[in-house]
């Protein structure tokens, strides 16, 4: 439950607002591991220089097959929503 005045985070996989996934574009890492990301895809994802990314992996046969990156407030807002009525639960 969302406590009034709260904004959800925009990252939902409610079936009204979950998409699917698409290639936006295709990129390279250099030398260093670094790789860029699109400054159209920067700017409709609001990244900004500065801003800190949570890097999430999913693992199948123990082999990385996918890799994702979340801005850290919103993944930090998602954790929350998550486990806020499971605290609230164990807390009565």
């Amino acid at each position: 439950m969302i406590k009034k005045g709260k904004q959800k985070s925009s990252c939902t996989t409610d079936e009204k607002n979950f998409s699917c996934c698409k290639v936006e574009a295709v990129t390279s890492i250099d030398e260093r591991g670094q790789m860029v990301l699109p400054k159209e895809i920067r700017e409709r994802a609001n990244i900004k220089p500065g801003d800190k990314m949570a890097v999430v992996v999913w693992e199948k046969a123990g082999k990385v097959c996918c890799i994702t990156l979340i801005k850290a407030d919103e993944f930090a807002g998602m954790v929350k929503d998550l486990l806020s009525p499971m605290m609230e639960e164990m807390s009565k």
